[in-house]
């Protein structure tokens, strides 16, 4: 008989709670807009079975989905990012919302907890992005770089706090990219010197990634990391819906909210 896989089983129990954990922030007639917690997927990847926000989604809409006729994500978030998600409810709203995203109509707001002190206040990133493995070897598929041969891709960075813990120094940073390719913020921020805590891919070791895939979160792990997920938190979205221009804004979660108190991250239970 074959081992059970614990680690597969946790990560399933965790994915369960996320998903029962989502909330909505406000919907309009075709629209709605969720506040998605760290460690749920968007939506599925494989058929195996772990949840995910659009399943959440769809058992909440059902009714809804019947009469409007379909469920379509307009603004995607990693796994590890919490934040907001907007979504359509019609094929027609889907429509409009995607010719927005393709003239930069819709606006995103980031928060993200990085190692390091930045000394300027403001910055704009103005680097363009590529996926590694198109320009040089690279043992991550998806990573991206840095390179002038990539597409163009430019964010505002402001500084909101700084402080430190157990020696390290931390701020906290608001993000608004100007485009929007694949990991932008998280490789901008580490371009310039400053990973996002916890980020397993950008930050100074990439392969924390694979070890990471290969056997789980491990003591050695958390000591290098520190945080057990990426510290990225989309914060704001402006849009608009057809009628006005709506303005969303949320805080942070409690896992960043406590780090960026200045509690030691390594004690903040993140996918509970």
């Amino acid at each position: 008989m074959a081992e059970p896989d614990h680690g597969r089983e946790e990560g399933f129990r965790s994915a369960r709670r996320a998903q029962d954990n989502f909330r909505v922030v406000a919907e309009g007639a075709d629209w709605i807009a969720v506040d998605k917690p760290a460690g749920l997927l968007t939506h599925p990847t494989r058929p195996d079975g772990t949840p995910t926000l659009w399943d959440g989604l769809r058992a909440l809409l059902a009714y809804e989905l019947a009469n409007r006729g379909q469920l379509s994500i307009i603004t995607r978030l990693d796994r590890e990012t919490s934040g907001l998600v907007l979504l359509a409810l019609t094929r027609e709203r889907a429509r409009a919302f995607g010719a927005a995203m393709q003239r930069a109509a819709i606006a995103k707001e980031y928060l993200a907890i990085v190692r390091g002190s930045p000394e300027w206040v403001e910055t704009v990133v103005d680097a363009p992005i590529i996926r590694q493995g198109e320009v040089r070897e690279s043992a991550i598929w998806l990573k991206r770089c840095v390179d002038t041969r990539g597409v163009p891709a430019v964010t505002q960075f402001r500084v909101v706090k700084k402080w430190s813990v157990r020696g390290e120094a931390l701020a906290l940073v608001r993000a608004r990219p100007l485009s929007g390719r694949t990991h932008q913020i998280r490789l901008h921020l580490a371009h310039c010197g400053f990973p996002v805590l916890g980020d397993k891919i950008y930050g100074e070791r990439e392969t924390a990634y694979l070890d990471f895939i290969e056997g789980g979160w491990t003591p050695a792990l958390a000591r290098e990391l520190i945080l057990p997920r990426h510290a990225l938190h989309a914060c704001g979205l402006e849009f608009d819906d057809g009628k006005v221009l709506q303005q969303l804004a949320i805080g942070l979660p409690r896992d960043l909210a406590l780090a960026s108190e200045g509690k030691d991250p390594c004690d903040i239970e993140v996918f509970g």
